[in-house]
């Protein structure tokens, strides 16, 4: 690995190493990705978020998870790179348009003396066409009956930027590493997060995530978006939602125009690699 210069950052402990590539210099971002996110020999992380030119939006994010798969949407991801471009005066605005792999995504910052403290994220329209997510169904996968390893599980499915499938019962059901065995399922070519979500009352729940590409995360923001939308949908839920993840606490609400999530982003510190 060149010597390079980073920063790694968490947004409720979903964890990024982010990298400037506004020359386009990186040929082989999946093996950057998986040389710098292995967290025996490399920096450590879920996935590495790089910095790119754009001549769409304010600026353009790539996504790369840290088995060297690419990922066009994160919810945790895009709310650090937010704080990463305007803290490092990529982008003097606070309101920002991000281009990412599920079009542009407005991010609205609340800072305080310069530091972004909150950031939150349009994160557009969820799908359920099987065509889009994409799944190999007729119709669209809602409350659905699977049986695995003589288990069963109830799956709703859509796009949330990313193709998600969400599972509402008791967390104490299920273990997160289960999502490893409806990643993979015939029925998803491109495979699927899967989000484990309890509900706790109307504006409440508690989301664990397996995430595909990274495996068990400390955070999903696209997956708390998709599990909030999957309750509502349900009517389990209301519009207004706080959602309680391993590593912190995101706040979803579900409007006509999109979905919004609100959470923190954190710099945890800047390196070079040798």
């Amino acid at each position: 690995m060149k010597s390079l210069k980073f920063t790694k950052m968490h947004g409720a402990g979903n964890n990024f190493i982010v990298v400037e590539d506004m020359n386009n210099k990186f040929e082989d971002l999946n093996t950057l990705a998986k040389e710098l996110c292995d967290r025996a020999f490399g920096v450590g992380g879920d996935g590495i978020l790089v910095v790119k030119k754009s001549n769409t939006a304010d600026i353009d994010m790539v996504i790369i998870n840290a088995d060297g798969s690419y990922a066009a949407m994160c919810g945790n991801g895009i709310r650090c790179f937010a704080k990463y471009v305007y803290e490092k005066g990529i982008v003097s605005k606070e309101v920002i348009n991000i281009g990412t792999g599920d079009g542009i995504k407005i991010a609205r910052l609340v800072v305080d003396q310069g530091i972004v403290k909150e950031v939150t994220i349009d994160m557009g329209m969820p799908t359920f066409q099987p065509k889009e997510i994409p799944a190999l169904a007729e119709e669209p996968i809602i409350n659905k009956s699977i049986r695995i390893k003589e288990k069963d599980y109830v799956i709703s499915t859509m796009l949330m930027g990313v193709p998600h499938t969400v599972i509402i019962d008791k967390l104490d059901n299920y273990e997160v590493d289960e999502g490893r065995l409806i990643e993979k399922l015939d029925i998803f070519p491109k495979g699927t997060n899967v989000n484990f979500c309890e509900v706790i009352n109307k504006n409440e729940v508690k989301v664990k995530t397996w995430e595909r590409g990274a495996g068990a995360t400390l955070a999903c923001g696209t997956g708390a978006c998709a599990s909030v939308v999957a309750c509502n949908n349900l009517g389990l839920v209301e519009r207004k939602v706080k959602v309680y993840i391993p590593g912190g606490v995101l706040n979803i609400e579900v409007t006509d125009k999109g979905i919004m999530m609100t959470g923190p982003a954190v710099t945890v510190f800047e390196g070079e690699t040798l």
